[in-house]
């Protein structure tokens, strides 16, 4: 008997650490045309980004059905003590409200709690990692939904765009629309506040930018954990992973994972983000 985890694939978590937790993945999906593909499953960041690049018009996505999730609830909740599913902002995607109608149907006899983290990509990550430690570590299921809304509240997403076009074309640009219209050679930055995307700032200069997501790093110091997300930039993640892994525990290392397809058609290429899970006062 046991706590299942169990996210969506917005939240970024790296496959192997997914398959390390135990923690069930639903894939979103992304539509190119009369194609559907699903999210991390069917079409791969290696294979979308080429195809987001060549394409004349916006690929759209939709969120994982409540169909989906009953599947996922009625396997899982033979045998479990209850499952937890994790998942991005309500205000950003409709997953949410699917999970929950998933919930109120399942087979499973076992508890389902459905969670609205208000974030996105490894801002929900990190706190399905920590709700999946605690699962890993036997806490019942009323302690592991604790851990998880502890961690909601202590989780912090920044990120950097080498352009806006992707965000506002899809519709998710929330609060940072003031950041619309600046000069070509201006970087904008956002963060994930109250669920939404808000301005964080902006530079003239994508390194300048990078610089900025430094210091923002550092003022939500002390921090627990760490990810890095990028859509096409590999080595500027891995730099700023360590450029901010002596912040972390002894012993700990940063996550360094690509913007999913789903996620993929509203940063664009060349974007970078830094999630983190800051240390409990």
């Amino acid at each position: 008997m046991s706590v299942r985890i169990v996210t969506d694939s917005t939240s970024d978590l790296p496959s192997e650490a997914a398959e390390r937790l135990g923690v069930t993945v639903v894939a979103q999906n992304v539509h190119f045309g009369e194609q559907t593909f699903k999210d991390n499953v069917t079409l791969t960041p290696e294979e979308f980004y080429p195809m987001l690049a060549a394409s004349e018009e916006l690929p759209k996505t939709s969120q994982a059905s409540p169909g989906d999730f009953k599947e996922v609830y009625d396997r899982l909740g033979e045998g479990a003590d209850g499952i937890i599913s994790i998942h991005v902002s309500s205000k950003l995607s409709g997953t949410y409200n699917s999970a929950v109608q998933a919930a109120s149907v399942t087979s499973a006899s076992c508890p389902v709690k459905v969670i609205d983290t208000a974030q996105a990509s490894m801002g929900l990550g990190l706190a399905v990692v920590a709700a999946a430690e605690a699962a890993g570590r036997g806490d019942d299921h009323d302690e592991v939904v604790g851990v998880a809304y502890d961690a909601v509240a202590r989780v912090q997403c920044v990120c950097l765009f080498e352009t806006l076009e992707y965000l506002e074309k899809g519709g998710r640009i929330g609060r940072a629309s003031a950041l619309i219209g600046s000069a070509l050679s201006i970087k904008p930055m956002i963060i994930i506040r109250d669920g939404q995307v808000q301005q964080l700032g902006k530079a003239r200069k994508f390194s300048r930018g990078l610089d900025k997501l430094r210091q923002t790093v550092h003022e939500f110091e002390p921090i627990e954990a760490l990810a890095v997300m990028h859509s096409t930039t590999p080595q500027a993640a891995e730099q700023m992973a360590s450029d901010l892994s002596d912040l972390l525990p002894e012993g700990s290392d940063p996550y360094i994972t690509r913007f999913g397809p789903a996620l993929g058609v509203y940063t664009g290429p060349g974007a970078i983000g830094i999630a983190l899970l800051q240390a409990r006062a």
